[in-house]
């Protein structure tokens, strides 16, 4: 009986074990992040981690109005359409996640190349938007300081998002490494 009882743990617990890593720390769609990551230069975890955090994978819409995974606004999605040469995008293709996440993508390159590589400043903006970042740094600037840490962003809801991301990222790269091409 112990024997049936071992070969049973062998053989369910590394099934047990996915299980509650899906549950606790989802990946879909990682053919997508790879391609985006490639396409646009960006680390495949950075990308999960933004999809985890703002949406944990699911599509839903946000009660600001932020579509999809990655959680576009409207706007952003209609400024992205604007720039990345989608002429034929409409509000409704922020539910396919192809679209989503290679907007979010774009959105992510954009504004780390915005920031100079920055991740901070970027993951910020990404949440709280480059208007309200750009007045922190400048406010920041004027009291003779550095905008470089978590700490530094006045507003405890960003501070926590950012935190949020970069745990998550580390997450992902240990977790799913083989997954997200690293």
């Amino acid at each position: 009986m112990l024997a049936i009882a071992a070969a049973v743990a062998v053989l369910v617990a590394p099934r047990l074990d996915h299980a509650v890593q899906e549950i606790s720390l989802p990946l879909r769609h990682d053919d997508i992040i790879r391609q985006q990551a490639e396409a646009k230069a960006l680390d495949p975890a950075l990308i999960a981690a933004v999809i985890y955090v703002e949406s944990r994978f699911r599509d839903q819409t946000s009660p600001a109005g932020a579509k999809g995974l990655m959680q576009i606004l409207p706007s952003t999605a209609d400024y992205i359409a604007r720039k990345s040469g989608g002429t034929e995008f409409v509000q409704g293709d922020l539910a396919t996640p192809q679209i989503n996440i290679s907007y979010g993508s774009w959105y992510l390159r954009y504004l780390l190349s915005h920031y100079g590589g920055n991740e901070l400043l970027a993951i910020a903006a990404y949440n709280a938007g480059e208007g309200k970042v750009d007045g922190w740094r400048a406010a920041a600037r004027l009291r003779g300081e550095r905008f470089r840490v978590a700490a530094h962003i006045p507003f405890p809801e960003t501070r926590h998002y950012v935190r949020r991301v970069f745990d998550a990222r580390a997450s992902y790269r240990r977790q799913y490494a083989a997954e997200l091409g690293l």
